[in-house]
């Protein structure tokens, strides 16, 4: 039986377009999309394709993290 895992995602905007994906539990998982939808979608492949490898090497899989976003303010 399959086990369902959930992890955050953090999804950036780009000044060009399209979308930058990071995965704060998976730090080696960054990916993109021209849309949000499709970078949500590679994404999850690329989730996909690690927690498998993980399993198949005997590596574990993290629990989620738990993003905390802040900004800094400063005059340069």
């Amino acid at each position: 039986m399959a086990e369902n895992y959930s992890f955050s995602v953090i999804l950036e905007p780009q000044e060009g377009g399209g979308f930058t994906v990071l995965v704060p539990a998976f730090p080696e998982v960054i990916t993109e999309g021209d849309i949000e939808q499709e970078a949500l979608a590679n994404a999850e492949e690329a989730i996909r394709a690690i927690v498998e490898y993980r399993r198949d090497n005997g590596i574990p899989i993290p629990a989620d993290a738990d993003p905390q976003v802040r900004r800094i303010t400063l005059a340069a």
